[in-house]
């Protein structure tokens, strides 16, 4: 029957895909049920394989800030599709996105394209090893940077999930590799620098953390970061795949004013199509090969079609009002979310940061993993199921961002918000 269309392609897909799915949190086991499988998505909205029509505030887990199919990007794509999918040289279009990150990010003189916020973080901390010639990084607890074998380490997103944090297959001596200390706390960076004196070469952070559920930064504390990498020769690495782009066109380093010496970028960068980088002032980046001695390399970094369509979103983010208009929708959903669970007397937390939030089942204020691992994960879930009733799509999972979008309207806060509404008093 056609209702059951989704779980019949999700059990023809555990018969050839681990778990079913190609990355863990779309198999829905911290919801409960099966994943609905897409069809098609138009603005805000996607269509199931049953056709069933839900407001989208997953957005493909971030890169679709102008929502599904915008027009630019797609005639971008279909200009760039007729004139060859990828060439493995040098393209104008590169070349243009490149000068239009360094034009938008001070704290960028070069910068590499890569294929995924993975390899741009991995790349990033193999230069920041090489500049400082020492071995070790740190990371917050909950923070997530990629599936690189030295960054799964207390990491967030899928790994708090599927509640295993770190990685069969990861060599004790890669792990070892990576110190982690609680987000938002100075002092334990403070003291982790101090007890390998000499042999951190980065410190890498989420500036608002986004993978234990969005965290924004304590008053100071990305100011303290600088000065801590500053004072012990280390060097400072925004992972951005989330907040670049979205927090401001110049990213949460605009936002809040302090500049890494790398950064990290994804997900809107592609504007939907795989494209992320990493770049940052020249004498680090001088070090990357052909010029210098640090390699990386990819067949299809840089293709065409994926920097056709994030030169297409970069332009539609440049004419003005839209992080404005983001930052409106947004905060009304956040107002909404937190009238619905106060008249239901549901425990809840909304932290909001622009156009990212996420509604923490808890009493307790979240400000890092600790605190973001008090919520009622069975109530999330009751909460997801529910919603997902009336129309609405959120991430399943507790520990994820909800986004949303330029094509969210008012009608689709209210029809958001009612839904929550009725949802909150069956979770008493």
């Amino acid at each position: 029957m056609v209702q059951d269309l989704s779980k019949r392609l999700f059990e023809r897909a555990q018969r050839v895909i681990p778990g079913g799915v190609n990355s863990p949190v779309r198999a829905y086991r911290a919801v409960g049920g099966s994943p609905p499988f897409v069809a098609r998505g138009q603005g805000c909205r996607i269509w199931t394989a049953e056709g069933k029509e839900l407001i989208d505030y997953v957005g493909s887990w971030g890169p679709l800030i102008l929502g599904h199919a915008h027009p630019r990007v797609v005639s971008a794509l279909l200009d760039a599709v007729r004139r060859g999918t990828t060439f493995g040289a040098p393209t104008e279009g590169e070349v243009r996105i490149a000068e239009a990150i360094c034009a938008l990010y001070p704290s960028v003189d070069k910068v590499r394209l890569v294929s995924s916020g993975t390899e741009a973080v991995m790349s990033a901390l193999r230069v920041a090893r090489a500049a400082t010639a020492r071995p070790l990084a740190i990371k917050m607890e909950g923070c997530y940077h990629g599936h690189a074998d030295q960054l799964l380490v207390r990491a967030g997103s899928g790994g708090l999930t599927l509640g295993v944090p770190d990685s069969a297959g990861v060599p004790e001596e890669i792990a070892r590799l990576t110190i982690t200390v609680p987000y938002n706390d100075l002092g334990a960076v403070a003291a982790a620098l101090a007890s390998n004196p000499g042999s951190v070469g980065a410190i890498i952070v989420e500036p608002v953390a986004g993978n234990m559920g969005v965290v924004a930064p304590a008053q100071g504390y990305l100011e303290g970061l600088r000065k801590l990498a500053d004072e012990h020769g280390a060097l400072l690495v925004f992972d951005e795949v989330i907040t670049g782009l979205r927090l401001g066109i110049g990213g949460a380093q605009d936002r809040y004013r302090v500049r890494p010496d790398l950064t990290c970028l994804g997900k809107i960068l592609g504007g939907g199509l795989p494209l992320a980088a990493y770049g940052g002032r020249a004498s680090a980046m001088n070090l990357v090969a052909p010029e210098g001695p640090v390699y990386q390399a990819g067949t299809l970094s840089g293709n065409p079609l994926a920097v056709a369509a994030g030169l297409a979103t970069l332009q539609v983010l440049g004419e003005g009002g839209i992080y404005e208009r983001l930052e409106a929708h947004a905060a009304r959903l956040e107002e909404g979310l937190r009238a619905a669970a106060r008249d239901a007397r549901v425990p809840v937390v909304v932290n909001r940061v622009g156009s990212l939030l996420t509604v923490f089942f808890t009493s307790s204020p979240v400000v890092d993993l600790a605190s973001a691992l008090r919520s009622d994960r069975d109530r999330f879930a009751r909460f997801h199921q529910g919603m997902m009733r009336r129309g609405i799509y959120l991430p399943p999972s507790q520990f994820e961002a909800w986004f949303v979008s330029v094509a969210h309207g008012d009608e689709d806060i209210r029809t958001t918000v009612q839904a929550a509404v009725d949802v909150m008093p069956q979770l008493l």
